[in-house]
């Protein structure tokens, strides 16, 4: 079964990730276990929510909104897309990953296609 991991964390969280410096290191690493387990399908940061535009439908028409659309104190710092046997494989390698270790992990099952 496939996983989505939201990588996570409020403000405080997010600059600590990237003050750290065995940050990238450490989820490069991640990464590359989870690859060699044949667990990994897609990883990729996000840039910053300022950077963001908000799509949004309404009447026929679009609208669009630089940045995110809801303020939030969470920050949605990129995402994993892994295949696990079950949730709990998911959530052992949710808390490996790095990033637990500052912000938060979402583990969310996809849905069937």
């Amino acid at each position: 079964m496939r996983y989505m991991l939201l990588v996570c964390g409020d403000l405080p969280a997010y600059e600590a990730m990237q003050a750290d410096g065995s940050f990238l290191p450490d989820c490069r690493a991640w990464a590359d276990e989870m690859r060699r387990r044949g667990a990994l399908v897609e990883t990729g940061g996000l840039r910053p929510p300022d950077d963001a535009t908000t799509v949004r439908v309404r009447g026929g028409e679009v609208l669009l909104t630089d940045g995110p659309f809801a303020e939030t104190k969470e920050v949605v710092a990129g995402f994993s897309l892994i295949e696990c046997a079950d949730l709990d494989e998911a959530l052992e390698a949710a808390a490996r990953h790095p990033v637990a270790r500052h912000g938060t992990i979402e583990v969310r099952p996809l849905l069937p296609a």
